[in-house]
């Protein structure tokens, strides 16, 4: 009897403890590449469905309380200078450690109208830089190794890394020691990795730490291997595995 008094006794403590810790997670730094070169066309309605989509699924996941960070840049000649939106979520949940339930549900209650509220006008913004059109000479070229230097300024927050990217993935920058899959994508996953190998060399020199990386593809399931090459992605597969990042997810 003394046993079971005993053991119930320490369930109870232990059950109250863990009622009573706050939420500890730290807030996430999103960050969506949105391409605006000519190779993707965002009007065709099975892009603009994905993306649309993606977006609305990223800001649910990501934007979840106070200090959530999200920017948008856009993949074109010049995508390090190519900040379009840079977002911070101001709503903030009290403190209800001490309050009675009642204070407690009222406090929830008002934080999710808040962060609904935000989420809406994030959600508005980056759909309106989706659509938003780029017609200058900027979209010849897509040089996706300059979001690196983006993603490394992130990582210095200390924050949690999520890195979108709404591309074909087609690097294309002419000029030595540059990649241009334009005219000369890789012919096979050995050439990808030999090819991304040699560039990481060259990248390490920005140091990403370990964002989770997706690559939101613009092809239909149906897409030929010649307008969708596997060993495009394959080549950014090895190539963010050589630079550290350990989660790198292909949609």
């Amino acid at each position: 009897m003394l046993c079971f008094l005993c053991v119930s006794l320490c369930l109870t403590l232990f059950s109250c403890s863990t009622e009573q810790k706050p939420s500890t997670s730290d807030p996430t730094y999103t960050l969506i590449f949105i391409d605006k070169t000519r190779s993707v066309n965002v009007n065709r309605a099975f892009v603009m469905r994905k993306y649309q989509q993606a977006i609305n699924d990223i800001i649910e996941q990501n934007i979840r309380q106070k200090g959530d960070r999200l920017d948008v840049y856009f993949i074109h000649e010049n995508t390090s200078k190519a900040r379009a939106l840079n977002m911070t979520v101001r709503a903030e949940m009290e403190d209800v450690s001490a309050a009675s339930p009642t204070d407690r549900e009222a406090a929830e209650t008002e934080f999710d109208l808040l962060l609904t509220r935000e989420k809406a006008q994030i959600r508005q913004r980056v759909l309106q830089q989706l659509v938003a059109q780029n017609d200058g000479a900027s979209n010849q070229r897509t040089d996706i190794w300059a979001s690196l230097p983006v993603i490394e300024k992130a990582s210095e927050t200390g924050l949690s890394v999520k890195v979108y990217y709404l591309s074909d993935m087609i690097e294309s920058v002419p000029g030595a020691n540059r990649r241009d899959f334009q005219k000369t994508p890789p012919r096979d996953n050995t050439q990808a990795d030999e090819w991304a190998k040699a560039d990481a060399q060259n990248l390490k020199r920005y140091t990403i730490g370990s964002p989770e990386i997706t690559m939101l593809l613009p092809f239909a399931p149906n897409a030929s291997v010649r307008e969708n090459n596997p060993a495009v992605t394959q080549y950014w597969q090895t190539l963010f595995a050589e630079l550290g990042v350990g989660n790198v997810m292909e949609e």
